[in-house]
């Protein structure tokens, strides 16, 4: 990457573990002081202090839970307070939920929207006015899913929420191109994280337990089967993030062996559009 962050600051949600804490240390390696940010208060101390105490770049942490408006609105004041700026925000945070579509209950779908829709909503509406004071390369990472380029079973809530990160990104992209800041979605596959744990500890009590369910992901294998190179380290995941960054680029693919089934969706579209177009 030939763009210098130094003076720069990166904020990112999901910062206390997994591929969000793989994220803040890919920033502060580049000169970026760093926000870190996380439902987990502990974890994202962590990762804020092991950056700067490694890396010798500014660095702050803060609870946040996306879910809760007030909650993000404090974690940008706290932010613009300590490290004065925000240039690139990844809003990253996002729950797994794994179930049948008749399965699922009200609660199930209002807790991944609300946190992985919604709170992506949130976290950018908070930040854009740091980002908007800001000078340069300024940027917008959201996370959501290789599953939305290949759909498949038993992932309907978490799938349906990362189609509507997608879909608002791609707004968030043209609405934000006059102003210089480029706006990325990133689509990660599977990692070595603490992702499903995360999830689950995250869960409010109000709406019941959640769990996975072995059958469940017997269902995906079967529909799906996995193959070397599927699920990665999350630092291996990002290894193109700040090239693709530094381009502008759209969309930013992380790893996996799905391009058959994206190109058989994607054929499948075409085809549409010729039938469209013939009649």
């Amino acid at each position: 990457m030939t763009v210098d962050l130094a003076g720069k600051v990166a904020t990112v949600t999901g910062a206390g573990s997994g591929l969000g804490a793989a994220m803040a240390r890919c920033f502060a390696e580049a000169g970026a002081g760093v926000a870190a940010l996380d439902i987990d208060e502990a974890g994202a101390a962590a990762t804020a202090a092991a950056i700067g105490d490694e890396l010798g770049v500014p660095t702050t942490s803060v609870r946040v839970d996306v879910g809760d408006p007030a909650s993000i609105t404090a974690a940008a004041s706290h932010v613009e307070a300590t490290l004065g700026r925000c240039d690139v925000l990844c809003a990253n945070v996002g729950v797994q939920q794994f179930g049948a579509i008749d399965a699922l209950s009200d609660e199930d779908w209002q807790w991944v929207i609300g946190v992985n829709v919604l709170g992506t909503v949130r976290t950018v509406r908070a930040f854009l006015p740091l980002i908007r004071a800001a000078e340069g390369f300024r940027r917008i990472v959201l996370t959501a899913s290789s599953s939305v380029l290949s759909p498949g079973v038993r992932l309907g809530a978490y799938q349906t929420s990362k189609f509507a990160v997608m879909g608002f990104g791609e707004t968030l992209r043209d609405e934000l191109a006059g102003e210089g800041i480029g706006v990325t979605i990133l689509f990660p596959g599977g990692m070595i994280t603490r992702h499903l744990e995360s999830s689950v500890l995250a869960r409010p009590a109000a709406l019941g337990p959640t769990e996975v369910d072995p059958a469940d992901l017997d269902a995906m294998l079967a529909q799906k089967p996995m193959a070397d190179g599927d699920v990665v380290m999350p630092e291996h995941a990002i290894r193109n993030l700040l090239a693709d960054l530094e381009a502008d680029e759209p969309y930013s693919v992380t790893h996996g062996s799905y391009r058959p089934y994206y190109e058989a969706r994607r054929d499948a579209m075409d085809a549409a559009l010729d039938r469209m177009e013939r009649s």
